[in-house]
């Protein structure tokens, strides 16, 4: 299949809120909507794709921003790192995901990043095996903890 690909310039975008709230469904679409002004009005750190199909109707997103100091995994700094992926059912195994992670490389590549990090949830095994069919070695598991300092 043909796709294209095209940076978000908007948040009205079409495809852009919708996979957000697929993506992460436990925040509000006003939620999102200033996530996606932020990430807008930083272009340096953030790069924010959508791949169409052929007919021009909205099939997956990808999300990267440009991370400094330690990123878990990682050796260099800065980091190219993917906040989030996400393709539309139908559109799934046709590399819509490879073709948005390739963009997502040459993107840090131009900032002089020498390493494409990620995370996923421990219990989220079809990210999991995404990210390895992607080309992604995984490097480490973390458990984080807290503990309120007002009882």
């Amino acid at each position: 299949m043909n796709f294209t690909l095209r940076l978000c310039t908007t948040t009205s975008d079409p495809g852009w809120l919708d996979f957000r709230l697929a993506l992460w469904p436990e925040s509000s679409a006003e939620e999102h909507l200033v996530e996606m002004e932020d990430q807008l009005a930083d272009p340096t750190h953030h790069h924010d794709l959508l791949a169409f199909d052929a007919a021009g109707n909205p099939v997956g997103l990808a999300e990267a921003s440009l991370r400094h100091g330690y990123v878990n995994g990682t050796s260099s700094s800065p980091v190219a790192f993917l906040e989030g992926l996400y393709v539309h059912p139908l559109s799934r195994r046709h590399g819509v995901a490879r073709l948005l992670i390739t963009a997502v490389m040459e993107w840090g590549r131009s900032l002089g990043c020498h390493e494409l990090a990620s995370d996923a949830l421990l219990e989220n095994t079809p990210s999991h095996l995404m990210h390895e069919a992607l080309g992604f070695e995984e490097t480490e598991r973390v458990v984080y903890y807290r503990m309120p300092l007002n009882p």
